[in-house]
């Protein structure tokens, strides 16, 4: 066994962020990954730095533990080959737009004539049951429609801006992941395969309004939408002495130890601090209280005084000290990896943790078309057709 998924093989037709990411994931989980590119490559190969031409590190962390095959899905052949695959497969994968599957003649009802039991996954901007239906969509356009750059301008930005993540793309992935694995189940039950979309606008919405339903969640509305404790602008890393801290102080018991640990133990009683309720309706008091406070001593000496007080704190890190943090190296979060073509390479773990049925590391982040001919001759494809396929560029290696 190499993790849960083991035995499962789904046929990747993603590219960029989203579908790489929810594919990588099964692919951790034990999933045989087949990685179909077209003949120029997933476009997220080329995204600098790299050490080599077309393995970008983005590419790098988003398709571990998976087989590239290369097939040029305009041309018959190259179709042709693709169903082969798909016959084999537990799922088909996609992340273009559902209308360009049907011009390619692998639309759901294509592949499902040689496979019923095909679960076969779109991931894709907007559910097609809407006008938005054939609008392109990519992390930043979906992080606009959905109001992140609007909430971060309300929560103090001196103007609208994406999440520095790809966060539309991250979190959908995780979505697609799990309504894989859903569907795997259902078949395993009822022996069924079936079609299923998952629409990124639609469903980032479920982690933006999940709390910025705010008063629309009643009907009538109580009030106007948003969570005021995250769009409060006082909601940000503390300033200290000599840095910044992060401090949540958060239910009854925290907010008493943390007037005592002040000085100020009558603030307990203050009406604008004395219970949970009244805190969430006077966010910007209680942040500014905090901030006055954390500028009085150095980062080092807050975080023993928080945590020897039980209070939430961490140090606000850079990119640098996530790397470097000690806690990750107690772990291995990080592990250092042998690519064949790109040398030492920091990987990051699987981060959900297994009594039985362990996920690994199996594979190296493949480069175009390494395994087009291995995967070709597992479909039963014999070398002849092969090489008639890579001959007319239908296939490459």
């Amino acid at each position: 066994m190499s993790g849960p998924l083991d035995g499962v093989r789904v046929l990747d037709l993603t590219t960029v962020v989203m579908g790489p990411y929810a594919t990588q994931m099964l692919a951790d989980l034990g999933a045989d990954v087949i990685k179909l590119e077209p003949p120029e490559g997933d476009v997220m190969r080329h995204a600098a730095p790299m050490r080599n031409p077309g393995m970008g590190h983005i590419f790098l962390n988003a398709n571990r533990n998976k087989r590239s095959v290369v097939l040029d899905l305009k041309q018959e052949g190259g179709r042709l080959a693709c169903l082969a695959l798909a016959k084999s497969a537990d799922v088909l994968v996609y992340n273009i737009r559902p209308q360009a599957m049907q011009r390619l003649k692998l639309g759901y009802e294509d592949v499902r004539a040689v496979n019923p039991r095909i679960i076969y996954v779109g991931a894709f901007g907007y559910s097609q049951r809407g006008p938005y239906a054939a609008k392109a969509a990519y992390d930043d356009l979906i992080q606009g429609a959905a109001g992140i750059p609007w909430l971060l301008k309300a929560a103090g930005a001196e103007s609208p801006r994406y999440a520095p993540v790809i966060i539309a793309d991250r979190s959908v992935g995780q979505q697609v992941a799990g309504a894989i694995c859903a569907a795997l189940y259902y078949r395993e039950r009822s022996g069924k395969g079936q079609r299923v979309d998952v629409p990124m606008f639609e469903t980032l919405l479920q982690t933006v309004l999940g709390e910025h339903m705010g008063g629309y969640t009643f009907d009538p509305p109580l009030g106007p939408p948003g969570y005021a404790r995250m769009l409060a602008p006082g909601r940000r890393p503390y300033e200290t002495r000599d840095g910044y801290i992060c401090v949540l102080v958060y239910n009854d018991k925290q907010w008493r130890a943390f007037f005592e640990l002040i000085g100020r133990p009558e603030l307990a009683a203050d009406p604008r601090f004395a219970t949970q309720e009244t805190r969430s309706r006077e966010f910007e008091a209680a942040y500014a209280l905090v901030a006055a406070e954390m500028g009085k001593r150095d980062t080092a000496e807050w975080l023993a005084l928080l945590e020897a007080a039980d209070i939430p704190v961490q140090r606000m890190n850079s990119l640098a000290d996530v790397v470097a943090d000690p806690h990750l190296a107690a772990i291995g979060y990080f592990r250092s990896v042998e690519h064949p073509s790109e040398g030492r390479l920091r990987s990051m773990a699987v981060p959900s943790e297994w009594s039985e049925s362990v996920p690994e590391y199996r594979r190296h982040t493949p480069r175009l078309g390494e395994h087009t001919r291995e995967v070709l001759r597992e479909a039963g494809l014999p070398d002849a057709q092969i090489d008639a396929l890579l001959k007319s560029g239908a296939a490459r290696l």
